[in-house]
């Protein structure tokens, strides 16, 4: 099997344990099973990682230090505008679910809802996953920030767009159809584009304007 202490081999262990976690969950997926998917030796999974919560604390270090190439690059490279750009990152957890067939969620919100009470060592790596992301969207909505409305509370909302997105996987995974997932995501965007009618320097008028006469008019 050549030199299984180099660091293509640790690479490959986290890659294969992150992909069996998402696939299976922290619990199902035991280390023999990531050694014989791997294709090493388990002397060399111990070598870098002498338990298994290591590992998991090495691939939620993945998630975090490639968030931009495994999430955001597609959405950016197709998308300018910063508002379009975070219902693209919506768009591709949507896409995940249809071609997964709803075997698969979000892998940090799947290892949440798992570990976060068993594993203390690892909930604040969870923390910093979800942070990193509210933070990716709080940067989009900053950058459109003069077509919502001033007082907009730009990281609240961030966290409310996690929490809809969050739950809408968990229900279209447990109901085993999309509907759940546009549905929240038809409400999101509903509530956005009222911001935006309602934003100070946003050239797409209000829905009602108040006339010099004091009267509103459409």
């Amino acid at each position: 099997m050549g030199n299984e202490t180099g660091t293509g081999t640790r690479d490959l262990l986290i890659e294969t344990a992150r992909d069996l976690f998402l696939l299976q969950g922290y619990g199902a997926t035991g280390v023999a099973e990531i050694v014989r998917v791997a294709g090493v030796r388990p002397g060399s999974l111990y070598y870098f990682f002498p338990t298994k919560e290591d590992l998991l604390i090495a691939v939620l270090e993945w998630y975090r230090d490639n968030i931009y190439e495994g999430l955001l690059q597609p959405v950016y490279e197709r998308i300018d505008d910063p508002l379009e750009r975070v219902f693209g990152i919506l768009d591709g957890y949507r896409q995940m679910l249809l071609l997964t067939a709803y075997d698969q969620g979000c892998p940090i919100g799947n290892l949440a809802l798992e570990v976060t009470n068993s594993h203390p060592r690892v909930r604040e790596l969870l923390k910093e996953n979800f942070v990193q992301w509210t933070d990716e969207v709080a940067r989009n909505l900053t950058l459109a920030a003069g077509r919502l409305p001033a007082e907009i509370d730009i990281p609240g909302l961030s966290e409310y767009i996690l929490s809809v997105m969050e739950g809408a996987i968990m229900l279209a995974r447990t109901y085993r159809t999309i509907d759940p997932y546009d549905n929240a995501i038809a409400h999101l965007r509903d509530y956005v584009d009222r911001m935006v009618e309602d934003g100070t320097n946003w050239a797409k008028p209000s829905r009602f304007r108040h006339a010099s006469d004091g009267e509103k008019t459409l």
